[in-house]
Parts: structure tokens; C-alpha cells; sequence
């Protein structure tokens, strides 16, 4: 009889926590006796997981913002999933984990093409499946990342719109024009159970004995099903203590290891893989739907349940799109008049991608892209530029996915658009933060009574930033 096999996807990921205006994380009391969050979940997860060889044996996703906090601050334990990642059971992620189908057509593509190039500056070669953030999805994203040369995703088992379909083999999406995507449905229950349930993960044998086992019994002798465990991959460690332990001895590559589960540890990238002379059966999309939120995208956008009170949500992400649209039609109309450049404005925020992540430096940039330029100029053109990347970071996930908007992941997003605003406006002679700030007065904090605008001050006094004027 053919065994089943079980993969295991960890989504790695920590918002930016950097002040945007020094690249420096200032200190987090709330992580103390560490520095700020990214050290305690390092030291917590992120070191214990590679240097237990948990990577190696895991599918996983690493969001760029994290990989590069791990670059300057923790180089080992990068250095470790990069040995990993030569295995092949690495996918790449879209850079700032913004919510992709509530974004423009021009700042998915970017965000996939900057995820695309993170992992291969890192890991040196292309990834070929991509964790979307918050598994959030629709036929367009999807389009496009196939459009970059992405063969597979992971999502929900409430996102197939198509009923009672078994998570337990890959699908393909077909999404027009020639293209598809493989699409794998992670086990619900055995994923919430390793989320949810301190006591199922306490004794991995009993788990896979008990949990797994089942999920993999009582198939055609000529079938080999597939469960994948797809979860945050600060469980292992952080979230749940000890639970890097757990993971080490489910996955155990041994023989005794393997004989006493009586299944397969695989890959995802193997699991995936198309039999000779078949296909994997197709699958449709429910769009616009994601695995942390069960209205759809709304909790990233407007009220739904997961918040007691969420009126602020819409008002905000309606300032942010607002200012969005205001610096990219400034900043388009100014890269239009100069005759020097020979890349419009979207190619060349693609692009300086490798200035961010620091493949090259923002001068070897400048030369190789607007090089003929006056100093003037070439100075106005990097910090145009800049402003874009602080522009897309004001989007990350983090900043809805609560209930208020005084908690720092908010606070983090506004210090971005802040960045954002001041570079175009000391550039072009906008006048975009006062307009911002007048946006932000539109919601209020359900808990403190504050309004946007006060917050925004808030923020930027944490990092000693002017108030605006």
C-alpha cells in the first residue's frame, strides 16, 4: 500500500519595525529583556528552528523585512535558511505582506517582482511558489504571479470555490491566456490544531499517531495523499514554547523516525510534482477571500466581526490610498520630464529593489539608470524613489489586522507614510502630509477616543519626528 505523506509549511515573517528615517529599529519595552520584538523571536524561534535543522526537513516562506533584520542583526541564523533553501523547499513571499487583491494592478506586480527578487539576491536562485500574505487571493493576483514564473501557492480550504473538494492532493488554477498555477489546500484541521491547541502539540508521536494518521488512512491502495500543516512559523518557539522541540521529532528524518510514523515526510515542491501523463484535477477560486478572515478581505478594509469595533479601517486605508495616488501622479509626472531617463517610473521602482535589500548601492543605481542626469537631479530622482518604498511599506497587513489603531503596527504604517509624504513634498513642493493629515481625521480610536491625526503625532514623536506643520 502506498504510504501517505505529511508536509509542514512555516510562514516566517515580521512587519518592518524600522524607523524610516534612520533604517534602525528603535527599542520595544513590551520585548524586554530584548532589545525589540525581532530579537526575542529570533532567540525564541527563528535561531532554535535552524540550528535544530527544523528548515531543512519544512516547506518555508521568509518575509523579506525579516530576512533583512536577519542579515544585519543575526547573520547565522540567515545563513542557516539559506542552507536550507539550496534543498528547494523554500518559497519566496511578496515583499512588504501588503493584501494583494486589495491593491493596484501596479503595486501587486511590484510587490511580487521585489518577494521574486529578495529570495534569489538571498538564496540564489528563483523561487518557485509564493506564499501570498495572509493567503489572501484573487484569479488577478494569481495571474500575475504566473506572469513572473510562480508554479504554486498555498491557500485555504474554504478559498476552492468549488464544494468538498479533498485537500489532501494539488490542484491547478487555470487563470486564461495560457497560464495556470498549482494551488495546495492545507489541512484545516490539523493546521488549527498545531495553531490552537497547546495539548495536541505536546506530544509529537502521540500527534502524528493520534491526528496525522488518520488523515492519511483509508485510500485506494494505488493513491498516496497528501496533508499539509500550514501555519505561522513563530508557533514553533514563540507563540508556543518548546513547540521548535515538537517539530523537530514530527519531521525526524530516520529510518525508526519514519517507521514509527507510518508516513512520509515530503517536500512541497515534491508533493507537488505532476505524474507522468496526468494532471492534477483543476480547481476554481473564491475570490477575494484569505485564511484569517472568514468575510473575505474585509477585516483588512472595513468592519467585519473579527473587530468588536473596526469603523476606522475603511478611513484609513482610504487616506493611505488617497496619498498613494497623489505621490505616484507627482512623482510619474516628473520621471516624464526628464528626457535623460529611459525607464518610466514603474520599471525603475521594480528595480530598485536591489537598492533597498542592498544588492547595489543607491550611487552604482543611479549611474546605471538616469547616469547622464545633473547631480540635482540624480539626488531628487533616489529620493523619489525612496518615497516609493516607504510608499508601498504604509500597506503591510499588520496595520488592520487588529482591533485598534493605536497599537503599534498602525503606528508603523503611518511613520511610512509619513516618509513617504515628506520626501515628495520636500522634492516636488507638494503639499501631501497637510492633506494626509486631514484624511486621518476621519477615524478614531475605539479604545483611547483619538483620532488618526493624533496618532499620527503620536507616532512620530515616538521616533523624535516633528509633528507636521
Amino acid at each position: 500500500m502506498t504510504r501517505g505523506r505529511l508536509a509542514v509549511h512555516g510562514h516566517f515573517y515580521q512587519p518592518s519595525r524600522l524607523d524610516p528615517w534612520t533604517d534602525r529599529v528603535p527599542e520595544e519595552p513590551g520585548a524586554a529583556p530584548f532589545h525589540d520584538w525581532n530579537f526575542r523571536v529570533d532567540a525564541e524561534c527563528y535561531r532554535p528552528n535552524a540550528q535544530r535543522g527544523n528548515l531543512d526537513r519544512i516547506s518555508w516562506n521568509l518575509g523579506p523585512t525579516l530576512a533583512a533584520w536577519l542579515a544585519a542583526e543575526d547573520p547565522a541564523t540567515l545563513d542557516g535558511f539559506a542552507a536550507a533553501a539550496a534543498a528547494g523547499n523554500a518559497i519566496a513571499q511578496p515583499f512588504h505582506h501588503a493584501i494583494l487583491p486589495l491593491a493596484s494592478a501596479a503595486d501587486r506586480r511590484t510587490e511580487i517582482r521585489w518577494g521574486l527578487r529578495d529570495f534569489e539576491v538571498r538564496f540564489g536562485r528563483r523561487a518557485a511558489g509564493l506564499w501570498l500574505p495572509e493567503t489572501a487571493v484573487d484569479l488577478a493576483t494569481l495571474r500575475i504571479a504566473a506572469e513572473e514564473g510562480v508554479g504554486y501557492t498555498i491557500l485555504a480550504p474554504w478559498q476552492a470555490a468549488d464544494s468538498g473538494l479533498d485537500s489532501r492532493r494539488p490542484y491547478r488554477a487555470e487563470l486564461g491566456g495560457g497560464l495556470s498555477i498549482v494551488v495546495v489546500l492545507y489541512d484545516a484541521g490539523l493546521s488549527a490544531a498545531v495553531s490552537f491547541e497547546p495539548e495536541a502539540t505536546a506530544d509529537a508521536d502521540r500527534f502524528a499517531r493520534e491526528r496525522v494518521g488518520p488523515r492519511l488512512s483509508g485510500i485506494p491502495a494505488d493513491a498516496s495523499p497528501l496533508a499539509l500543516i500550514a501555519t505561522d512559523g513563530e508557533l514553533y518557539g514563540h507563540h508556543q514554547q518548546f513547540r521548535d522541540l515538537f517539530l523537530q521529532r514530527l519531521v525526524a528524518p530516520d529510518a525508526a523516525a519514519a517507521e514509527r510514523r507510518g508516513f512520509d515526510i515530503v517536500s512541497l515542491a515534491d508533493a507537488i510534482a505532476e505524474p507522468p501523463g496526468r494532471h492534477h484535477p483543476r480547481i476554481r477560486i473564491s475570490e477575494r477571500t484569505s485564511w484569517s478572515c472568514h468575510h473575505g478581505v474585509a477585516r483588512w478594509s472595513a468592519e467585519c466581526p473579527d473587530a468588536p469595533d473596526g469603523r476606522w479601517k475603511g478611513p484609513l486605508r482610504a487616506a493611505l490610498e488617497r496619498l498613494a495616488a497623489a505621490i505616484d501622479a507627482a512623482s510619474e509626472r516628473w520621471f516624464a520630464t526628464q528626457a535623460a531617463i529611459d525607464a518610466d517610473l514603474w520599471a525603475l521602482r521594480d528595480g530598485y529593489v536591489d537598492v533597498v535589500i542592498g544588492a547595489v548601492s543607491a550611487e552604482a543605481f543611479a549611474d546605471t539608470r538616469f547616469g547622464s542626469l545633473g547631480a540635482a537631479e540624480r539626488t531628487r530622482a533616489l529620493a523619489l524613489l525612496e518615497a516609493q518604498r516607504w510608499r508601498l511599506a504604509m500597506f503591510a497587513s499588520d496595520a488592520w489586522f487588529c482591533d485598534d489603531p493605536i497599537r503599534p503596527e498602525t503606528k508603523q504604517v503611518l511613520r511610512a507614510a509619513a516618509r513617504a509624504a515628506r520626501l515628495t513634498d520636500t522634492e516636488l513642493g507638494t503639499g501631501l502630509e497637510r492633506r494626509l493629515v486631514e484624511d486621518l481625521t476621519l477615524f478614531t480610536s475605539p479604545s483611547r477616543g483619538f483620532d488618526g491625526a493624533a496618532i499620527y503625532r503620536v507616532a512620530l514623536a515616538e521616533i523624535g519626528q516633528p509633528a507636521p506643520r
